[in-house]
């Protein structure tokens, strides 16, 4: 009894390493490879925003940052994956510093040049928008590199969410939110290239932040955006 006993103990023994053996095997020697695999389908980004065709006697004297972050739905074009588009919608939030006033108020805002000689603590206007960007994308990657060059350049439109801007010389202080002057709408291009996670991006406006009733001295504030930052895809 005793040695049916060890002889079943060692049967079963020998039939676990076996299997283990076998588990051990498919594991290690048959490793799946996504062929359909798709890239850099989320991003968060941070930029510097400056402003061109700046009414006269308007500048920037401080860094203006602003951060982005979204989804982009990657969709490859060929067998080898390395081109696509990718359709997507994100969210920015954009802060411009310069030396035009906005006053008055959001249904009457007033605008002006804050003149060298008057002093004021802060004066700038921020926003916060909905973007629906599609890109068209080269990558040189394959299934196994997660480390790549690429070159996407795309169009961008984004809608207007919420706006405020703040004017203080340290006596008053002016805010205005919901300024009816800002255009909804802002559509411009932009085109992203790197290597590996972090990527250089370049962003041009091509149309104005102002609706044409936006004007000082009788003509209108045409200032659209150029932004240069690092995006971070992932995924």
């Amino acid at each position: 009894m005793m040695r049916l006993f060890l002889g079943c103990l060692l049967f079963l023994s020998f039939f676990r390493v076996s299997s283990q053996e076998a588990v051990f095997s498919i594991d290690t020697l048959h490793i799946k490879v996504d062929s359909l695999y798709r890239e850099d389908q989320f991003y968060i980004g941070v930029n510097y925003n400056s402003l061109i065709n700046k009414p006269a006697g308007v500048s920037q004297n401080k860094i203006s940052f602003g951060f982005s972050g979204g989804f982009l739905r990657d969709m490859p074009l060929n067998k080898r994956r390395t081109f696509a588009i990718a359709p997507g919608f994100g969210f920015s939030f954009n802060n411009y510093i310069q030396d035009m006033a906005i006053v008055g108020s959001n249904q009457e805002p007033i605008y002006g040049v804050i003149p060298s000689t008057v002093y004021f603590d802060k004066n700038r206007f921020e926003q916060l928008r909905l973007e629906v960007p599609i890109e068209v994308r080269w990558r040189n990657s394959t299934p196994a590199t997660y480390q790549f060059f690429r070159i996407y350049g795309g169009f961008k439109v984004s809608y207007l969410l919420a706006d405020k801007s703040v004017y203080d010389d340290g006596i008053e202080k002016i805010v205005i939110k919901n300024n009816n002057d800002f255009n909804e709408f802002l559509y411009g291009v932009y085109i992203s290239m790197g290597y590996s996670a972090f990527n250089l991006q370049v962003y041009y406006g091509l149309n104005s932040f102002f609706k044409s009733s936006a004007q000082i001295n009788s003509e209108r504030i045409y200032m659209n955006a150029l932004s240069l930052g690092l995006i971070y895809y992932i995924l």
